[in-house]
């Protein structure tokens, strides 16, 4: 049996665990501002993915429509952030 660093152990954990999703999810609400700037970040209300898909909830609709527009940007701006291919689709709520 070889070693292991710390580091190597959590992310095998990670990888074999269903807590990988959520903590992927708090991984991106820290660096939502970020990625997409002060003025998103200030008005969107949740994060959360779910099976490979980041729900993104604001009740402003002229935010809304503009990330309508940006979905491919934002899989590759999170995807980038998160250092995998965690998000394959984005839904605007």
């Amino acid at each position: 049996m070889g070693e292991f660093s710390m580091q190597d152990a959590i992310q095998q954990f990670l990888k074999q665990s269903r807590l990988k999703s959520g903590i992927q999810a708090l991984r991106i609400e820290d660096v939502w501002e970020q990625i997409m700037g002060k003025t998103i970040a200030k008005y969107t209300d949740k994060i959360q993915i779910v099976n490979q898909t980041l729900f993104i909830s604001s009740t402003v609709a002229q935010l809304k429509h503009e990330l309508l527009y940006q979905k491919e940007k934002i899989i590759e701006r999170v995807n980038e952030a998160l250092g995998e291919k965690v998000i394959n689709d984005v839904v605007i709520k």
